[in-house]
């Protein structure tokens, strides 16, 4: 005999395994290994490294906020590496670093590394109103 109501289809199963019964596919390496840092964060730990060391010369800037974006906002000429903004009411000394700039300029870690030091000071030097050479004496000869 004919049953009126159709039986319901089965719900599907979340997939487990892919087509080829390999099961998932996992990270390449574990978080704690280098490899698994994206580029922005390692832009971001040598920006870091770079203000750890000139704060060790230069007390005063506990209170700058330094930060990275990918690109400058406003269309120039040139294309900035980095920005100094003095502190005004309410809001503190701010330094930026534009890590996409700075990479197209380098082939590899060491350079980029040297450049973020290099822009890092040329910006303390503008917010302070030194020489880059006065702000580190290193500035230029690594």
């Amino acid at each position: 005999m004919d049953s009126p109501v159709p039986p319901h289809p089965p719900e599907p199963r979340p997939r487990r395994r892919n087509r080829h019964g390999r099961g998932m596919r996992g990270p390449v390496a574990p978080p704690q290994v280098p490899l698994s840092a994206s580029r922005a964060e390692n832009f971001r730990d040598l920006v870091q490294d770079s203000v750890e060391r000139l704060e060790r010369r230069w007390p005063q800037l506990a209170d700058v906020d330094f930060m990275v974006l990918d690109v400058p906002g406003t269309l120039e000429e040139t294309v900035p590496l980095g920005r100094a903004v003095s502190a005004e009411k309410g809001r503190p000394a701010q330094i930026v670093v534009y890590r996409r700039p700075v990479e197209i300029r380098t082939k590899n870690r060491d350079e980029r590394a040297l450049l973020v030091h290099e822009v890092v000071v040329e910006q303390v030097a503008e917010l302070l109103g030194l020489a880059p050479d006065s702000v580190d004496p290193r500035y230029g000869q690594e």
